[in-house]
């Protein structure tokens, strides 16, 4: 993987959204399928279960071999991923406030990653 990459001169971070999205591939399936039978909150409970749950996991699991290994660790998130995540917490806040979402909500959702994946390949 890393040889493709640097073939394609993409930046660095592609590999790690490709482990993501293989990760998170079979609550994506399952939320996709839900969306399909217009079953939008059990589609949002899903993607976003999962998604909390591999970053519950990942971030402990990272810090502890850091700190046990004695190895330097660096969360970086650039400002532009910084802005993209601001944003995508209070779309969140919206989302949850109503207690129900809806096509609209998860589209910004879905164009907010879009963005993220755009910038990740493109910097």
């Amino acid at each position: 993987m890393p040889s493709a990459v640097i073939a394609a001169n993409a930046p660095h971070a592609v590999v790690g959204i490709a482990i993501a999205l293989l990760v998170l591939l079979p609550e994506t399936w399952a939320a996709l399928r839900a969306a399909r039978a217009n079953r939008l909150q059990t589609s949002f409970n899903l993607a976003y279960g999962s998604a909390l749950a591999s970053i519950g996991l990942t971030i402990p699991v990272v810090v502890s071999v850091a700190v046990v290994l004695s190895l330097p660790l660096l969360l970086g998130v650039s400002p532009k991923e910084l802005v993209l995540l601001a944003l995508t917490f209070m779309v969140s806040i919206i989302t949850l406030a109503t207690g129900r979402t809806n096509v609209l909500q998860g589209t910004v959702h879905l164009v907010i990653f879009g963005a993220l994946l755009f910038l990740s390949l493109f910097p």
